[in-house]
């Protein structure tokens, strides 16, 4: 017989997750970041949000490479190309405490 599938953002007792605390802390963008996200605080997840949305407006996304203009590569370190994996450890660089 097969396991039952479970949704996963519901606990075993059928109340809904709450997200991490960690993710929802408002965080300021760098210099870099702040001309892609803008300047105010924002969640981990808010900012992700946004440079994909950068992303895909300005067509930069092949397959799971990420090809980097100008405003990209200043937050990626200087490389022109990343994978989808790797931008979120370069964008988490360019986040500190509010």
């Amino acid at each position: 017989m097969a396991a039952k599938k479970t949704n996963s953002t519901t606990t075993k007792t059928g109340a809904k997750r709450q997200p991490s605390a960690a993710f929802m802390k408002p965080m300021k963008p760098s210099p870099e970041l702040a001309a892609i996200v803008g300047d105010q605080p924002l969640p981990r997840t808010e900012v992700t949000k946004k440079v994909w949305e950068y992303i895909k407006k300005n067509g930069l996304q092949k397959g799971r490479e990420i090809n980097a203009d100008d405003a990209l590569k200043a937050v990626f370190g200087g490389k022109a190309m990343v994978t989808m994996f790797e931008m979120t450890a370069l964008v988490n660089k360019h986040l500190s405490a509010a």
